[in-house]
């Protein structure tokens, strides 16, 4: 008898659960413990449901500890749930206080206690401190059990030092040297003052910025193929700094050759545009010189009535001649309109302070340069750390949606400052400025300053779009009082207020009318003091119009190596008050930046008239304080036979002056540059003479040279002149020096 052994197949463990069984929740509802179980009754479960349900109860992330556990017909799920959270703390923090750390937080007081939220949180503090500079912060997060299922979370922060840019180089420039590179980028190398200034902090999300304003100065100048290929940051073993290096690929400076303009629309003329196409053969080539001409054919479409004008600018090149020819072509856009405008981020600026600065509307057809227009013209208010514009498609293929995210910023300061002269000895000053009044984009400014001899006090405020259109409407008012300063022998209290509007004439003209009406009064004139003077005292009410006309060219740089700016203004009195005449001035100032813009030329002329029917008064007259070398009345009239030596003032003035601003070898993160200069100019003329003693009041020409130490501080702008008179009467009152500082913190 033969026997034969037949391999049994194994089977895998069958279950079948006629009860489930949850313990251990406290908050969370077995129900929704079964539902993530998925476990059904009376049906055949095998060891892998089990470990599929387990997976699922434990991926909900509601609990510390999960267990399955067959016990005969009964399936027991067992859970610890998660702690709550009882109070959240910040231990070690300086620099940051604790609101600000709790708002980066994800986690929350009375919430339940994730251990990846919490990491991961502690990931978002270091990389808040890396953005304030501190790469080398350290955050670790600490569990502290307490009863009744609660923890206490504290996160121990070692902030470290800020990790500042030690130095930012550059590699492939040619035509431009590292210093004038260096002015071009938002981040700065560290200086004296690297703790207060934020600029020379290392930054990763700058780096981008900074990217982009590399290539944007580059082609502003003609480079129209520049490269920015890569940045390298290394840091120092020690953590605390960083080396720079932007890879740049300059290619060739191009100009503009043959600008032509074509029109692919019938109704519209190309020779009409063609006249707005304001770049001339041989300009060098700058991408903004193309987007203005294409903004103002465009603008000028919408005018004539035509809707869907797109000007496309055609550009060829000649690598041969370096030349740049364009085509700017009339075509018919698509049909698409601006259903809506979503405005989203602002909590305490209004909508319509964002809104005003679209001249697109709901319903108006889509010009996306109108769009990129209005981005920039948002981030130029100030209002706003960051500003995202941004289009999707709208209820229907032909509607769009502009969706507006922003990032407010404060736009309010504290001022204080001092200043020191020969004539008005120390003084301090403080102020107070809101850009953005009550979320409305108005401008509020109260402004104390007090000398040894001078007390003022100043309120202006600003509505740049009044009643929703481009009029700004301004109001100041302004209080002085003076007494017995240097090279005066009388007391001053001065006082005026003056609404204003003013408004574009042209692209880059502005026209500002208003009305003044002021108190002048002059006081305690001595008796030693000259007759002029002694006439003159006592007070005086001016009223009347007046305008403010200004030429600038930075307003739509083109060239951002040349500007220039003109100025006329004309006051007239005589709508009430004692004076009837009125004030006439004019300035023309210009700039020039030459040696691969590491030398700036600066030169101006300037002149005004005074004329009052029964006479001026010094109050109204030049004091000559335009001319640098001087002091403030230290030219023009004066009547040497008085005992005072009495300064009178004049009626006229003139007044040139060049000056040049270069490096002086020192790093340029110190912020310090020098200069020279040469002032030359005269004050003359009053309206009687008589009774005065001897009183010169010709046109003597007066002039000074001087050297000049500028220097870009953490605590502002500030200026030192050092003077040599050259020509001068021997009457005048030179000063040698001069030095104006003012902060803002």
């Amino acid at each position: 008898m033969a026997c034969l052994a037949v391999p049994q197949v194994a089977q895998a463990q069958q279950y079948s659960f006629s009860s489930v069984k949850v313990v251990g929740n406290e908050r969370i509802e077995p129900a929704t413990i079964l539902a993530y179980a998925r476990i059904a009754r009376n049906q055949a479960v095998s060891a892998a449901d089990l470990n599929a349900a387990y997976q699922r109860i434990s991926g909900s992330g509601l609990f510390e500890t999960v267990s399955l556990t067959p016990q005969g017909r009964t399936l027991v799920i067992q859970v610890q749930e998660y702690p709550t959270i009882s109070v959240i703390n910040f231990e070690g923090n300086k620099r940051i206080k604790d609101e600000q750390l709790a708002s980066i937080v994800q986690s929350k007081p009375n919430r339940v206690y994730k251990p990846s939220e919490v990491e991961a949180d502690a990931q978002r503090l270091v990389q808040a401190y890396s953005q304030d500079g501190r790469m080398a912060a350290r955050v670790t997060p600490k569990v502290i059990r307490r009863s009744n299922n609660r923890v206490d979370i504290a996160f121990e922060i070692k902030e470290g030092k800020i990790t500042s840019v030690e130095r930012i180089s550059f590699t492939g420039n040619r035509s431009y040297s590292d210093r004038r590179l260096r002015q071009a980028l938002a981040t700065k190398q560290a200086g004296l003052f690297r703790t207060f200034v934020k600029n020379d902090t290392f930054n990763p999300d700058r780096v981008p910025l900074d990217q982009q304003k590399l290539v944007d100065f580059y082609q502003s100048r003609g480079f129209k193929d520049v490269q920015v290929t890569g940045v390298s940051s290394q840091m120092t073993r020690q953590r605390d700094a960083f080396f720079m290096t932007f890879n740049v690929i300059e290619g060739q400076k191009f100009h503009f050759n043959k600008v032509d303009t074509v029109s692919e629309i019938p109704e519209l003329d190309s020779a009409k545009f063609a006249k707005l196409a304001n770049i001339s053969t041989g300009q060098t080539y700058s991408p903004q010189a193309i987007d203005l001409v294409v903004t103002r054919m465009e603008q000028q479409a919408i005018k004539d009535g035509a809707q869907f004008v797109r000007v496309e600018p055609r550009i060829t090149e000649d690598q041969r001649t370096q030349s740049v020819n364009v085509t700017f072509a009339l075509v018919r856009g698509p049909r698409v309109f601006v259903q809506r405008i979503d405005i989203e981020g602002n909590t305490s600026t209004l909508d319509r302070v964002v809104r005003r600065e679209f001249r697109t509307v709901e319903g108006d057809p889509y010009n996306p340069r109108e769009i990129k227009n209005a981005a920039d013209r948002i981030r130029g208010t100030g209002y706003f750390k960051n500003v995202d514009v941004n289009t999707k498609q709208g209820s229907s293929p032909d509607q769009v949606v502009v969706g507006v995210n922003v990032e407010e910023q404060p736009t309010g300061s504290l001022g204080f400052g001092a200043s020191y002269s020969a004539t008005d000895g120390v003084g301090v000053n403080a102020s107070l400025q809101e850009n953005n009044f009550l979320g409305r984009g108005q401008y509020l400014g109260l402004s104390l300053g007090t000398t040894t001899d001078n007390n003022s006090s100043s309120l202006r405020f600003v509505e740049p779009r009044f009643l929703g259109r481009n009029v700004k409407f301004s109001f100041g008012a302004y209080y002085n009082t003076s007494s017995s300063a240097s090279n005066t022998n009388y007391d001053t209290k001065r006082m005026s207020i003056s609404p204003a509007f003013e408004f574009p004439v042209s692209e880059r003209g502005r026209l500002e009318v208003r009305y003044k009406l002021g108190q002048d009064e002059l006081k305690n004139v001595t008796t030693a003091s000259s007759p002029i003077l002694q006439s003159e005292e006592g007070k005086r009410v001016y009223s009347g119009p007046g305008y403010t006309y200004t030429f600038d060219t930075s307003i739509d740089q083109i060239d951002p190596r040349y500007n220039m700016k003109f100025t006329v203004s004309q006051d007239f009195w005589g709508l009430g008050g004692d004076i009837t005449g009125g004030i006439t001035s004019a300035k023309i100032q210009g700039e020039r930046k030459i040696m691969n813009e590491e030398v700036t030329l600066r030169a101006s002329l300037e002149g005004g008239a005074v004329h009052a029917s029964g006479g001026t008064t010094i109050l109204q007259r030049y004091s000559g304080s335009q001319i640098r070398g001087f002091e403030s009345y230290g030219i023009g009239p004066r009547d040497t036979a008085a005992a005072n030596q009495d300064a009178l003032g004049g009626n006229f003035y003139w007044v040139g002056k060049v000056e040049a601003q270069f490096p002086i070898g020192l790093p340029e993160e110190y912020g310090v540059t020098g200069g020279v200069f040469f002032d030359v100019g005269s004050v003359w003329g009053l309206d009687n003479t008589a009774g005065a003693g001897t009183v010169d009041d010709s046109m003597h020409v007066r002039s000074a040279v001087g050297v000049s130490i500028f220097w870009d501080s953490a605590i502002g702008p500030l200026r030192l002149n050092f003077s040599k008179t050259v020509k001068k009467e021997t009457y005048d009152k030179p000063q040698n020096f001069d030095l104006t500082l003012s902060t803002q913190f």
